[in-house]
């Protein structure tokens, strides 16, 4: 395994729709763990193949649920274990009515975060690693953070859906994807 350069914006591979993966071979398990570790190391808790300047449909997302609500509660409680989800080809079934802001950072425009409204909950349709179809139905962050990185193979930003972006202050806590 080895850590892949995040790229930033202009990086113009930032704003195309990613090329579906079509071959499930070793490069593809070696560019997997690649980016599961190029994101651990960050630290992140989504990478999108864009993000290291590869066009293919293809993202990693590691997050436990209801992490962000856990350390505010109880600091002494023992960490829930963090799952990991291999997207190939996602794409969104179904969406919630219900819609959140949220604010979100990303890897690939440090120093900026914003607030952004995301469905509530969702359904995604993808391929798992091996290339054997997967269904997820995901809500709270997780929606969040499955929805950002889909963004990312669309050639979307969170920028550009933000209500409004600042520079965060060391009292602004957020997760990066």
């Amino acid at each position: 395994m080895a850590l892949r350069q995040i790229v930033h914006l202009p990086e113009p591979i930032l704003r195309r729709k990613a090329k579906p993966v079509t071959r499930f071979d070793k490069d593809l398990q070696t560019l997997i763990d690649d980016m599961i570790e190029t994101m651990r190391e960050a630290p992140g808790v989504g990478l999108a193949a864009p993000q290291i300047n590869i066009s293919q449909q293809l993202a990693v997302v590691e997050y436990a649920e209801g992490e962000e609500d856990d350390e505010e509660e109880n600091e002494d409680a023992p960490a829930k274990p963090k799952k990991l989800y291999v997207l190939i080809n996602p794409e969104i079934a179904k969406v919630s009515d219900e819609k959140v802001m949220g604010v979100e950072g990303c890897l690939s425009i440090p120093g900026l975060i914003g607030e952004v409204e995301r469905h509530e909950a969702i359904q995604v349709k993808a391929l798992n690693r091996h290339g054997s179809p997967v269904k997820l139905k995901v809500d709270g962050w997780m929606a969040r953070i499955f929805q950002h990185e889909i963004d990312h193979l669309n050639g979307v930003l969170f920028t550009d859906k933000a209500a409004r972006v600042w520079k965060p202050s060391e009292d602004d806590q957020t997760e990066l994807d």
